[in-house]
């Protein structure tokens, strides 16, 4: 009887009989392919804020401070979307979930060519957008990695992050020449389009699971596929408030929190709008930005590559103090043409701009084991906070101050607090040392506050 239900078990493994013949390539990378265009797709959205702040501003007369309400709403939204995406998509499937979101971006992007009022830009740029790409966030391309992939999922995981950074190399300057030549409503609907086009490639080439094709993860061996996931929404919040009992989660929640708000908060929402101000075109300050993305994907895969040499402490440290450093010299090197010292800032920044991922990323692995992703989920979450704060007072600032110079040093000062605050996370003891009698595993609050 035991060997039956064995027997039984050994079958349930193997893919159907007449689907064991390995293709020529492997579903995985088409599943892959279709992520990273569903990414960039879904990116485009990102292109826009700092394109529209002054088109809007002058024809509608909104305040920038309210402009930057709308995008602090959608950043927001998207990070706190984001924990909970890799639950909706074990619950209703990823095919599902993709396509919904990327018609919301869709809906959001096209509605906004009829409003009249802020609030109508709040809703469809904030609530509709954000929930939209907040789907879509780092947890889309987590769950397709983890779902398809046993070998290779290092590279999937730097190609499919790197999504984002070339959905912006490619809409930015395209949506700044449509903005310069036609208005802000052609771009809004280019943008639109692009979400939309995706949606059948999502419905008609993604798999949620190999076993639905009959396959194994490229690398691995067949696998059923599990029933849908429940409880996965309470997991999600449970695991928060275990990590919000320990110091190093706090760090670094805190110290992302400001890598969001000098990037994406700061750099992509109002770089564009502080370089017109400095009489600058608008299609050449779009151009800049594209090419911080290019740097961008050199500067990950290179972190990555440290991450796994070095202390991921120090070189957040590195990282952030040298971006706050770039920061604090920006005012003096923007002007009407493009200098060579600017040249030297946006690559520089570039290289710099999400490279502090993979050591937040090993540093959530290393305090927090298993329930390490879903920590990053919540990290990430604070990032985007932080990034809907300055969006928003970036944009007050300008009202008040009439310019962005004071917004340039405040973040550089934050960068240095955030250099700080990397080196002094305790790191954990290797797993099995018990010389301090601390069982593995998240660890409370020490009479210091920092934690281990």
């Amino acid at each position: 009887m035991t060997e039956t239900v064995e027997n039984a078990a050994r079958a349930d493994r193997r893919p159907p009989r007449d689907k064991r013949r390995r293709p020529r390539v492997h579903r995985a990378w088409i599943v892959a392919a279709v992520t990273f265009v569903t990414i960039i797709g879904g990116a485009a959205f990102n292109s826009l804020p700092g394109l529209l702040i002054d088109p809007l501003h002058t024809e509608f007369g909104w305040t920038r401070g309210e402009i930057g309400l709308a995008v602090a709403i959608d950043m927001a939204l998207y990070g706190l979307t984001a924990p909970f995406a890799a639950a909706l998509m074990d619950r209703f499937g990823i095919r599902r979930v993709v396509a919904v979101a990327l018609t919301m971006v869709a809906a959001g992007a096209i509605a906004s060519v009829w409003m009249t009022a802020s609030w109508q830009l709040m809703i469809y740029w904030g609530l509709l957008v954000g929930l939209g790409t907040g789907s879509m966030a780092m947890a889309f391309a987590a769950t397709v990695t983890n779902r398809w992939f046993v070998a290779r999922r290092g590279l999937v995981t730097g190609i499919l992050t790197a999504a984002g950074a070339s959905g912006q190399l490619v809409f930015l300057p395209l949506c700044a020449w449509i903005v310069d030549r036609h208005g802000w409503r052609p771009a809004s609907i280019t943008v639109a389009l692009a979400a939309l086009v995706v949606v059948p490639f999502v419905w008609l080439l993604m798999r949620d699971h190999p076993a639905d094709v009959g396959l194994a993860p490229y690398g691995g061996t067949y696998l059923a596929k599990p029933a849908p996931a429940r409880g996965a929404a309470r997991r999600t919040v449970r695991v928060l408030f275990d990590a919000a009992r320990t110091g190093p989660f706090w760090l670094l929640a805190g110290a992302f929190a400001i890598c969001g708000a000098s990037t994406n908060g700061l750099i992509r929402t109002h770089f564009i709008p502080f370089a017109h101000d400095n009489h600058m075109p608008v299609p050449v300050a779009a151009s800049l930005l594209a090419v911080i993305g290019v740097f961008d994907i050199i500067g990950t895969i290179f972190s990555g590559w440290l991450t796994d040499r070095y202390d991921a402490r120090r070189l957040l440290a590195v990282y952030y103090a040298l971006r706050g450093i770039s920061l604090l010299f920006l005012p003096e090197l923007i002007g009407s043409d493009v200098q060579p010292p600017m040249i030297f800032f946006i690559v520089f920044y570039g290289l710099d701009w999400v490279a502090t991922v993979p050591p937040t990323m090993a540093l959530c692995r290393e305090q927090y084991g298993e329930d390490s992703a879903i920590v990053f989920g919540w990290v990430l979450a604070s990032h985007q906070v932080g990034a809907a704060v300055v969006a928003f007072l970036g944009g007050v600032a300008r009202d008040v101050f009439g310019g962005y110079d004071v917004v340039w040093y405040a973040a550089g000062a934050l960068c240095a607090m955030a250099a700080l605050m990397s080196l002094v996370i305790r790191r954990r003891r290797a797993p099995g040392d018990a010389a301090d009698g601390v069982p593995d595993g998240p660890r409370p609050v020490d009479a210091g506050g920092l934690g281990r």
